[in-house]
């Protein structure tokens, strides 16, 4: 490798260390950690986004849709800049190599790897959708870019923490006994499912020279943010005013009368894993829900199937992995929202 290489490659892991540990503190630990002693002193981050104080979300309308795209695109359009930047720069700046050689094996390795990475990301299912879309591009692994997708939800430290203060440490205690197996065993299951060889396009190998100037880098960070925002954005607009006007079909009256019967902690496990939520949000909305009746089994179901995937986020990575294989986690997801409503039920949890 030649001096003027290196030279280029050191500068362009400094620009993308730089906009992450400076956007992730701005964006993510920064607010976080002041957020961590309200819950500490209130018990409470805030009120539910999913239908406030009241004991039904509204009814479906273009007000309901509206309102909610409204709402959810405060919480989270910082995130979702900052995930468009990071995805688009790990194309940009990153050497494919580099990536390949620390998420591209099938081994548990990488996925570890990915989850790991994922945990001080902190972001929601959606905003870390274009980081995945970028790793997939420069030949990450199925199951490293599964890992790093669900670990920046699962295992959020900051929403560990609210999870104690607000709801109680038997609910962190149980999201963290099924988060990890969550993360990294659905990880593991991605890349055995597969197969020894890469089945998409989204990993096919880059030919495109390495820039070298600064002007070149420039040029190429800008066409990938333009390409990736308008290809992921207008959809996932589209599919949030949908979800925010169907919750009132998906989320029905809160009360009592739904307690710890099966058929309600499964049907609350797909209503979770297809919803779409700011970071943290699951704390609020399943603080809510029990302060008007609600069983423990359905609000742990809800606890680790809000957070993970979500229907917007699958869509967004249609393109990067394989259909079949997003099913699948969808589907393992709701499993898990359901041996979780099972455990918080066999155990009176409230």
């Amino acid at each position: 490798m030649d001096a003027a290489l290196r030279k280029a490659r050191t500068v362009r892991w400094s620009v993308w260390l730089l906009l992450a540990i400076a956007g992730l503190f701005y964006v993510k630990w920064y607010p976080y950690y002041g957020r961590a002693f309200v819950a500490a002193d209130q018990h409470s981050i805030g009120h539910s986004i999913l239908m406030g104080d009241l004991a039904s979300a509204p009814a479906p309308s273009w007000n309901a849709a509206i309102d909610y795209a409204l709402a959810y695109g405060k919480a989270i359009w910082k995130a979702m800049v900052l995930g468009l930047l990071l995805g688009s720069g790990v194309q940009a700046l990153l050497p494919v190599n580099w990536v390949r050689r620390t998420l591209g094996n099938r081994g548990f390795g990488s996925t570890l790897a990915g989850g790991l990475l994922g945990v001080p990301g902190m972001m929601c299912t959606c905003c870390a959708a274009p980081v995945v879309v970028g790793l997939r591009k420069h030949q990450a692994s199925p199951g490293a870019s599964i890992a790093f997708w669900l670990g920046n939800t699962m295992l959020n430290p900051a929403t560990l923490v609210f999870t104690g203060f607000v709801l109680g440490w038997h609910w962190t205690a149980l999201r963290m006994v099924l988060g990890v197996p969550m993360v990294f065993g659905l990880g593991y299951l991605a890349n055995r499912l597969s197969g020894l060889e890469p089945s998409s396009a989204a990993v096919a190998p880059i030919a495109e020279a390495e820039p070298q100037s600064l002007a070149e880098v420039g040029k190429r960070w800008a066409r990938i943010f333009t390409t990736m925002t308008l290809r992921l954005i207008p959809e996932y607009l589209v599919i949030v005013l949908l979800l925010g006007a169907a919750r009132a079909w998906m989320f029905p009256h809160i009360g009592p009368d739904i307690g710890e019967h099966w058929y309600w902690i499964a049907a609350f496990a797909v209503a979770g894993m297809l919803f779409v939520i700011p970071t943290a949000g699951e704390v609020p909305i399943v603080q809510a829900m029990l302060a008007l009746g609600m069983g423990g089994g359905p609000a742990a179901a809800l606890l680790m199937t809000l957070p993970p995937v979500s229907l917007p986020s699958l869509a967004m990575l249609g393109r990067s992995l394989p259909v079949r294989l997003l099913v699948t986690i969808a589907v393992a997801v709701v499993g898990f929202g359901v041996l979780a409503g099972a455990l918080a039920a066999l155990f009176g949890m409230h």
